[in-house]
């Protein structure tokens, strides 16, 4: 256990005493380093090509086959890898359940909230098994990469390689889940832009709504090595843009064909070329309408793209392979792409780290001109087996666009919390049992979950954080943090939970905060004898701290279970719609009788009390 007691005798005697501290978030004057954490030098790249697009309404894609991973032995990371890959555990593979301590045990809810669940305000299957479009039907592969945001009119979805824009109901539209878009293949966006962007398609793309903007920001990561030489073309100063507002859409033509399933990669690694991040960032507030777009090249491997929105830069920490204990940082030049401007991105690497998340800005409420992006991590190394810790990691990362030595990631700072271990004992592990199988899914439970949330209201700034947890009952739980900022612009420990209300299974969350402070959570449910589901919880500002006070509110509920693959959401996502600043959207999965593979379900929630115009 990496800062924490040295034995668990030890840690008996003094978690008793830590117990009601550790529950209330009190500050704890156990700050530290991270052992073993190196921060490299900072890397510049400029934008290999750049351009702005036709109109996202009039492009189908280039029809280019799904992109294969090229990276160093099996370090292709979580998500790029084939259902069947070798790293996959045999279902009787499962991890012994873990004795959980008493200071870890402390801070668990163990009933739901005793307010009504908060209502469910719109809900729709999305991209997944049985969807159909303008453009016709999609086959997605395992896991689902589920991407979400919203918008004045719309709401956007990727899920892996392909996309989905459907209606929101408001001035432009009478309802909401109108299938507008799609599926149309990811990245139909780069259409004629030329290079890997418009020849491979990619999963693990991440769409974000920019607040701050009023732009849609579309990041796709290039898995498969680039070769020297391989495309040809000079970045060219994008045309000035103009609001894309033409009416209703049209119909987009049609989808093309579904490239064939592919076969596990055979022969060498290839050792020459880069990587790529692919970016879009649209002219307007309309998803449909044009598009700056831009491809910096990179050296390693850009697995599992988080991106986050602050002032400053689009912050996209990546992940080298997950045979590698190697994280980067990168942010790209936000102001120069709103412009479609030539753009420069600048990323840090940093060693011995887990998975890391940047502060992503939810509301029109910015933090202090020139406060650097706070970067968390959780502790523990699955690759040493080493499954639990006591800290959450922070890092300050400052980004200098005139000087990029002056570029940096200060850090990292330990912030003690209460004891947890991953939930069986974290990623690619049997883990979650279905009814009707002995195929077990996995919880991703290394790792803190997009997004980290950050929210201003007044000159209080707060952070949101969530993992997935081993449980006192032997299930699996919601660990879930909010930080705050101090006059410093330290940040500390406000309040934390793990919502576990009974001995089922709740993993992969994801949170937000709305104008009013209220917190709200997704989260997928299950455990035998439930299939794997979706749900939602939330509690009220100013609510005792640590505890979801809402009853919790079935999105999706299971109705099959899945037994092609362990591999089971690499995460969900919750958006703050723009309109009111008040609600939550969510995605997840599951399957309905029948299913083979998965389908998805969104859903928006309103905590009662928080209005505004929508």
């Amino acid at each position: 256990m990496i800062g924490a007691v040295k034995t668990r005798q030890e840690a008996a005697v003094v978690t008793a005493l830590l117990g009601m501290v550790l529950a209330s978030g009190a500050a704890l004057p156990a700050r530290g380093q991270q052992s073993g954490v190196r921060t490299g030098a900072v890397s510049v790249h400029r934008a290999t090509k750049f351009d702005v697009s036709p109109p996202l309404r009039s492009l189908r894609g280039s029809g280019a086959s799904d992109d294969v991973a090229d990276c160093e032995g099996a370090g292709c990371g979580t998500s790029p890898q084939d259902p069947d890959a070798d790293q996959e555990q045999k279902p009787a593979e499962v991890a012994p359940a873990p004795v959980i301590t008493a200071a870890g045990a402390a801070v668990e809810q163990r009933t739901q909230g005793k307010r009504a669940a908060v209502p469910l305000l719109e809900s729709f299957d999305g991209l997944g098994s049985g969807f159909e479009g303008p453009q016709g039907t999609a086959t997605l592969r395992n896991p689902s990469d589920n991407s979400l945001a919203a918008g004045p009119d719309h709401v956007v979805q990727i899920v892996n390689t392909r996309i989905a824009v459907y209606s929101k109901k408001g001035t432009r539209y009478e309802k909401t889940g109108t299938v507008i878009y799609g599926p149309v293949p990811t990245n139909a966006i780069f259409t004629g832009f030329g290079g890997a962007c418009e020849a491979r398609d990619n999963g693990d793309a991440v769409v974000r709504y920019d607040q701050l903007a009023k732009r849609w920001l579309i990041v796709m990561p290039i898995f498969g090595r680039i070769a020297p030489g391989e495309f040809s073309g000079q970045g060219k100063a994008a045309l000035p843009g103009e609001l894309d507002n033409p009416g209703p859409a049209v119909a987009p033509p049609a989808n093309p064909p579904q490239p064939p399933p592919r076969t596990p990669r055979q022969g060498p690694v290839k050792k020459e070329g880069t990587f790529a991040m692919c970016y879009a960032v649209s002219v307007g507030p309309d998803p449909l309408g044009a598009y700056y777009r831009y491809a910096f090249e990179r050296t390693l491997f850009p697995d599992y793209p988080r991106p986050a929105i602050w002032p400053d830069g689009y912050y996209v920490p990546t992940s080298t392979g997950d045979d590698v204990i190697q994280k980067h940082d990168c942010i790209a030049d936000r102001n120069k792409m709103l412009r479609g401007e030539p753009a420069t991105e600048q990323c840090i690497i940093i060693d011995g780290v887990n998975f890391l998340n940047n502060a992503d800005i939810d509301g029109q409420k910015q933090p202090p001109a020139g406060a650097p992006n706070i970067l968390m991590a959780e502790g523990g190394t699955q690759l040493k087996k080493i499954f639990e810790d006591d800290g959450i990691y922070v890092w300050k990362v400052h980004v200098d666009w005139t000087n990029p030595a002056n570029t940096k990631a200060d850090g990292p700072v330990k912030i003690a919390v209460a004891p947890y271990h991953y939930l069986c004992n974290g990623q690619l592990t049997n883990c979650v049992p279905q009814p009707d199988t002995d195929r077990r899914l996995d919880v991703q439970g290394d790792k803190i979950m997009q997004r980290l949330a950050y929210r201003r209201i007044g000159n209080r700034e707060s952070i949101l954080a969530g993992h997935s947890v081993a449980t006192q009952a032997g299930g699996g739980g919601v660990r879930w943090y909010e930080f705050r900022l101090d006059k410093k612009r330290e940040p500390y420990l406000y309040q934390q939970g793990t919502y576990a209300p009974d001995g089922f299974y709740r993993w992969i969350p994801s949170m937000a905060m709305d104008k009013k402070g209220n917190i709200g959570v997704g989260y997928s449910f299950g455990g035998t004898p439930n299939y794997a589901g979706q749900r939602f919880a939330a509690r009220r500002d100013g609510d005792p701290k640590g505890l979801l006070t809402f009853h919790e509110t079935v999105l999706a509920t299971g109705e099959a279970a899945q037994k092609n693959t362990l591999r089971w959401e690499d995460y969900t996502t919750t958006a703050i719609d723009p309109s009111d600043d008040c609600t939550f959207w969510y995605v997840g999965d599951y399957l309905k009788t029948g299913d083979e593979n998965y389908r998805t379900k969104i859903g928006a929630f309103r905590v009662p009390g928080c209005k505004g115009s929508r």
